[in-house]
Formats: structure tokens, C-alpha cells, sequence
């Protein structure tokens, strides 16, 4: 009988806890870490020479929204891809379970106007044939090439207690205690926890706020609460936009301390266009520990780059009067933005103070033409609102609106995102280093159609690590790694340590980055996303068994689900 699996000869460990790298030996045995050190001598099924390359743990990603995809893709691309073996879904309140017969149609439709995923999609891609959260997380467990946990959404609860009601109406205590008690059941079912938002840009299929955003705070405080009750479980939240006001701060400690548990919220964005904020947002976090409880906010390693439409309307939809045109079927929806008077009226408000923390979105000069699509708009690719408007003489606002109602309002508009220049990189990997913060915020398997974050750890050992110099090695794979691990309780998984899981990502750290973005139909329904590959990664494993090859899925699936209590461990607010 071999002494190992697999041996992996000749790596360089880097182990996730941020301890300086080392050469040495891995010997893996069903599943598990079985040995490290000189392992010469000893037997094995398969022996892999790496050449000198890094061996890390496999990174763990906690902010996903892969909910639907795990049907039609076990790898969870580009995810897995880019080092990521294990993934938390569910996040801001938008969970596919539990389910009701009547709350089917509208999750999928909120899905796709919230998380941008086409329609088509999850509606031919997903069964849609579940009601616990328990049956939903068995419906996919024996074909994962990854690790998937989920949290409980919000707004799933809500629908499925009230129906219609969900949105527009606040929740009785009869409502509230059966939204407690469906969580309770979900959560003994193997959700991870408990997600929710309140984010103004998060609206429904309708054009209306989500059901999340219409609970008083009261309902908020009792389902945080709940997780109390359940071990390794751990709570998301996404606050308003922009700067922090002391209702946001009071209401993100004091869900953390019903839970006793530490909130991570979603994004923390730094650029030196905005050099304060981030002292601003991560003022939550010190509010927090003088209440007793813990904030962490999950930043960026690189420049968002966003490609903004008025089909799915995402971003735009959070100026003031847009949300209510953006709602109106396609053909009143172009009516209305050709309309001067609609313009006039949407101009003013975007630009009052009614705008507040989106008023960055409302720089329309600011817009480049990414993707146009009738021929005479196809000449304004790669230039500028701002640089046309000047030409033609004519408001931004209405070569804005022109070109997008020319497109059928297809256009993909990419707003030129401030953050890639020296200033920026050196406030970001402050940020990184800051224990009020972890690097994540993916949202990976959403808004395929406008964000390319999906490459958060090649993104950050590229161009942070080895481009920049900003951050070492060793402190980015604990930063990927066992950081994200330890705050949601993942048990043995995310460093190189006997018997822990056998998840590794082998890489070269003179190539690792992200690929070029480009646009790949292969949804269900023949939809498309916007997708890159990863460079630099020869193969990742989970469970000891090769998932990727160069880039290639192996067709394996030694993924499992993470259920709470189970897969993790008490989480608390450490």
C-alpha cells in the first residue's frame, strides 16, 4: 500500500498563515494533507514534480453569487479558474431557498435585475423544484468540482412568508417570528448564515426595492438573532452607498451584536478621488467594538471596471427617476428616455442632492462607449460622452441617451473609474493591511454583464504583488486564504497543515495574473458573460484531486457542500 495518494515533490509552500515560504514536500491521502517536509523515500500513486513553482492553500472566496450557476457548471468558472476552492453564495439577502410555489418567479426575475444574470438562463438553467433550503443544497451536492456554502437570504425568507406583501409592506410580529422560524429551519438545513441589504441600488424584477429594504429594523435585529442558536454561522450585510451616516453604523453593530457574530459588509472602494473614505466606512468598524461587536469590510485588490446598460439598468436605476423609467417594458422605456422633457427632469435630479452617494454616476461625460451596436453608433466605440458632446455640441446627458436609444438600449457604457494610479494602489494596500477589512467582494456569477472583479486573488497577486511590490506573497495567500477561512469557520481548510483538506492551488509567481476580459456565450439559453482566464496556474486541486489542469477542467467533481456546525466551526466575534 502506497504511503500517499498523490506526493507533490519539489514545490515552494507558501502555507496560508503568513509564515515565510518553504521548499518542501506535500504527501496527500484521501483528501487530506497527509505529510509535509523532505518526503523523499516514500511511496505514492502518483507523483507530481512542481518544478519550484508555489503551492498554496486554495483560495476561498466569501462573497459569490454562484447560487444559480451550480446547476448548469460544478466548477463554478471562471471562479476556480483563478485558484478559488471553496465559495460562499447567498450573500445580500438574494439566496434561491427556501422556496415557495408562488416565489419561483419572482427570485428569478429579481436575479436577473439585481445580480445581472440573464433571464434565459435562470430559466432554463435552474429547476426551480425545491422548498427546503436543506432540499436545495441536496439538490447539487454529488456534482461540485469546488466547495460551495450558502447564506440565507433576506429577501427569500420575506417572499416566501408574505408573498406579495414582501415588498411595500413591514412585517407584523406574526410575520417577523415565521421569518425567524423559516430561518431557523434553513440554517439547521445547512445554510451558512444570514444575509440581507438595504443597498439602494438592490431592486426587484419590478423596478421596486427588494424585499429586504422594506423591513424595519426591528424584523433586521430578530433574524440576526437567530444565528445565535447555530455553530459556524456568520452574517452579510450590504449598507446604503456612499459615506456612512450613524444610523448605518448603529444598525451594522447592533446586528452584529443580536448575532454575536462578526458582519462583513460589501465593497469598500479605494481610489484617490475619494482619499477619505475609506476612514469614513471603516469608522463601523471601531463603532462596532465600543458596542461589543465586529465589522468587517471586504475591499478590492484592484480598479473596478464597470460596463453599464439600460436594459438591465443596474447602477443607473439608483438615480433619482430613473428606477421608474427603467421599470417600464422596453419599447415605453425608449419612448420616455428619447423624451426631452424626461431628460430635462432626470439632468436635475441626478444632479441635486437627491443624487447623494451616487452622484459619481451622474458625470456623464465621464461615460467611454464600450460596446455599440447599429452602424452609425459602432464610430463612437472607445471615445468618450464627454468627447462627443463637445464635438456635436450637444449635453452629455443627451449623447448619453441618444446613442443608447439608437442601440435599442444596449449600449454597454464603461464610466472611467477612477483608482489606477500610484496614489490609489498605495491607499488600496493600506486598506488590505488594515484588520478591519478583508480582501474578497467577487461577486462572482453576477452581473456578468458588466464586472470583470470575478479575478480577486489573480488580480491581487498580479498586479499587487508582483507588478506593484505592494503586498508580499506570502501576506496576499493568508489575505486569500486562511483569513477568509477563520471568519467563517471553515474547518481545516484554508492552509497547508497536516490534516487539513487537501485544497492547493499551484501557481508561478513570475506569470500569475488575469487574463484579458472578453465576452463568452456559454450560458444556458446561448447567453453570454463577461469571463478571463487566469495565467500563471497549472493546477488546482480540492480534496487531492485535480480539478483544473492548465487551465482545464478535468471533468472530476471531489467538491462538497458546506453546511454550518458541520463544515464549520464556531465563529464568533474573533
Amino acid at each position: 500500500m502506497p504511503d500517499f495518494d498523490t506526493l507533490l515533490t519539489n514545490g515552494t509552500i507558501v502555507d496560508g498563515t503568513g509564515a515565510p515560504r518553504q521548499q518542501g514536500d506535500i504527501g496527500l491521502k484521501d483528501g487530506r494533507i497527509a505529510a509535509l517536509g523532505d518526503l523523499e523515500g516514500r511511496t505514492s500513486d502518483r507523483t507530481l514534480d512542481l518544478q519550484g513553482q508555489i503551492v498554496a492553500p486554495g483560495f476561498i472566496d466569501v462573497h459569490t453569487h454562484y447560487d444559480a450557476q451550480v446547476f448548469w457548471d460544478p466548477t463554478l468558472s471562471p471562479s476556480s479558474n483563478h485558484g478559488v476552492t471553496t465559495v460562499v453564495g447567498g450573500n445580500c439577502g438574494f439566496s434561491i431557498a427556501p422556496l415557495s410555489p408562488g416565489a419561483g418567479d419572482y427570485l428569478t426575475r429579481m436575479l436577473a435585475r439585481v445580480e445581472g444574470m440573464p433571464l434565459e438562463s435562470l430559466q432554463q438553467g435552474v429547476p426551480w423544484n425545491w422548498t427546503s433550503f436543506a432540499e436545495y443544497l441536496a439538490s447539487f451536492e454529488k456534482d461540485l468540482a469546488i466547495n460551495a456554502g450558502f447564506m440565507v437570504g433576506h429577501s427569500a425568507l420575506r417572499r416566501v412568508v408574505m408573498g406579495e406583501k414582501a415588498v411595500g409592506h413591514e412585517a407584523d410580529d406574526s410575520q417577523i417570528e415565521a421569518m425567524v422560524d423559516l430561518l431557523h429551519e434553513s440554517l439547521r438545513g445547512g445554510g451558512l448564515g444570514f444575509s440581507s441589504s438595504v443597498a439602494p441600488t438592490h431592486n426587484d424584477g419590478d423596478g421596486q426595492p427588494v424585499p429586504s429594504r422594506h423591513a424595519a429594523r426591528e424584523e433586521l435585529i430578530a433574524l440576526a438573532g437567530a444565528l445565535r442558536d447555530h455553530e459556524g454561522t456568520s452574517l452579510e450585510f450590504l449598507p446604503g452607498v456612499g459615506p456612512f451616516q450613524d444610523y448605518e453604523r448603529e444598525l451594522m453593530a447592533d446586528l452584529s451584536c443580536a448575532a454575536q457574530r462578526a458582519l462583513n459588509w460589501n465593497v469598500l472602494v479605494v481610489n484617490s478621488y475619494q482619499p477619505d473614505h475609506p476612514a469614513n466606512q471603516l469608522s463601523a468598524a471601531d463603532f462596532a467594538a465600543e458596542k461589543g461587536g465586529r465589522v468587517v469590510a471586504l475591499t478590492l485588490p484592484q480598479v473596478m471596471s464597470l460596463r453599464l446598460n439600460f436594459i438591465s439598468g443596474f447602477i443607473f436605476d439608483a438615480l433619482p427617476g430613473f428606477a421608474e423609467i427603467i421599470a417600464l417594458p422596453l419599447p415605453e422605456r425608449i419612448r420616455k428616455f428619447a423624451d426631452p422633457e424626461v431628460r430635462r427632469e432626470l439632468g436635475e435630479r441626478a444632479a441635486s442632492p437627491e443624487a447623494g452617494g451616487m452622484a459619481f454616476f451622474a458625470n456623464w461625460s465621464l461615460y467611454r462607449i464600450d460596446e455599440a451596436f447599429t452602424p452609425e453608433n459602432k464610430r463612437y466605440e472607445g471615445r468618450t460622452v464627454g468627447e462627443i458632446a463637445a464635438e456635436e455640441n450637444k449635453p452629455p446627458l443627451d449623447v448619453l441617451l441618444d446613442i443608447a436609444v439608437a442601440d435599442d438600449l444596449r449600449t454597454s457604457f464603461k464610466p472611467d473609474m477612477p483608482g489606477d494610479d500610484d496614489e490609489s494602489w498605495a491607499l488600496r494596500a493600506k486598506v488590505w493591511q488594515d484588520d478591519r477589512t478583508l480582501i474578497g467582494a467577487s461577486d462572482a456569477g453576477a452581473h456578468l454583464d458588466m464586472i470583470d472583479t470575478f479575478a480577486v486573488s489573480t488580480m491581487l497577486l498580479g498586479p499587487g504583488v508582483r507588478e506593484r511590490n505592494l503586498l508580499s506573497l506570502e501576506e496576499a495567500v493568508h489575505q486569500l486564504t486562511d483569513l477568509p477561512g477563520r471568519l467563517y469557520g471553515f474547518t481545516h481548510r484554508g492552509r497547508i497543515a497536516e490534516g487539513w483538506h487537501a485544497d492547493l492551488v499551484v501557481f508561478d509567481p513570475d506569470l500569475i495574473g488575469a487574463g484579458p476580459v472578453h465576452t463568452r456565450a456559454d450560458l444556458p439559453g446561448g447567453a453570454a458573460r463577461l469571463y478571463a482566464e487566469a495565467k500563471g496556474i497549472s493546477r488546482v486541486l480540492v480534496a487531492g484531486t485535480d480539478i483544473l489542469v492548465d487551465g482545464k477542467p478535468t471533468g472530476a467533481t471531489p467538491g462538497r457542500v458546506m453546511r454550518s456546525g458541520i463544515d464549520t466551526a464556531a465563529t464568533g466575534l474573533s
